[in-house]
């Protein structure tokens, strides 16, 4: 059998708060297999974040072990991209120059990587506003630059915390079709936070659900939607049956961590 290529292993984040130990995460184990899409659910602070952030070698646990293919995490990587809801663009920069930047360390000749830049700024629909910076895009446009110059480099893993948490309705349901199809062509291995429910079981190959803090895995539901997926799903008997058991599992943890705090 082929090895996750994200092996999570028994995860311990403890904080000091009030100079006494506090458990965000508490023995948290999960494997990704290679191009799987896994969407992370839970109740607000249940540490859905902080287990990004140590998958993305951005934050260090207290225990435990992340594995890509094998290798220990320890640190930040190329073979890892993240996209998160605040754009994280530069303002002085446009949007061509802001994916370029992207692959700066690249050994890629200038000409191979201004074509690149090129295929990812037509794969995210935006053709004829390479020129413009950011303060003139709307906010679904500030995310397709963000998700472009994740991806440009073709990272192995790409890591997703709420991106299309600041969007409309409408530009929200846009967002996902567009990561489906970018994600379809791509086959990279995503790792997504979101709070919404229909969201992630539209995107994903699998729903977690965590507990409440200490995060810990409280139910997972594997979707069996045939891809390519289109809206229709939201309506089917089969997407609403898995909407119920995955909401009424967030709500008792948050009853749960309202009557505890």
């Amino acid at each position: 059998m082929q090895p996750p290529k994200i092996a999570i292993q028994n995860i311990v984040k403890t904080f000091v708060k009030d100079k006494a130990p506090f458990v965000v995460l508490n023995d948290f184990s999960i494997d990704i297999q290679q191009n799987e899409f896994v969407t992370i659910v839970g109740t607000s602070g249940c540490g859905k974040s902080t287990l990004l952030n140590i998958v993305g070698g951005l934050a260090d646990s207290t225990s435990g072990q992340v594995l890509i293919d094998g290798n220990p995490v320890q640190g930040p990587g190329r073979d890892r991209g993240f996209v998160f809801q605040s754009y994280s663009l530069f303002e002085w920069l446009t949007v061509e120059k802001n994916i370029f930047f992207a692959l700066k360390k690249s050994p890629l000749s200038p000409a191979e990587k201004q074509d690149i830049v090129t295929e990812y700024i037509d794969i995210v629909g935006l053709n004829g506003f390479e020129k413009a910076f950011p303060k003139q895009l709307s906010g679904g446009m500030k995310q397709r630059v963000a998700i472009a110059r994740a991806l440009v480099y073709k990272p192995e893993v790409l890591l997703m915390d709420e991106p299309f948490g600041a969007l409309d309705a409408q530009t929200r349901g846009m967002m996902q079709e567009l990561l489906l199809k970018v994600w379809e062509s791509h086959k990279t291995t995503v790792l997504f936070i979101t709070h919404d429910v229909d969201e992630a079981i539209f995107l994903s190959d699998r729903v977690i659900v965590m507990s409440a803090r200490p995060g810990t895995i409280k139910m997972e539901a594997r979707v069996e939607i045939p891809r390519p997926r289109s809206y229709e799903a939201l309506t089917t008997p089969y997407f609403i049956d898995i909407k119920r058991q995955v909401f009424d599992s967030i709500r008792e943890e948050t009853i749960k961590s309202m009557t505890t705090s």
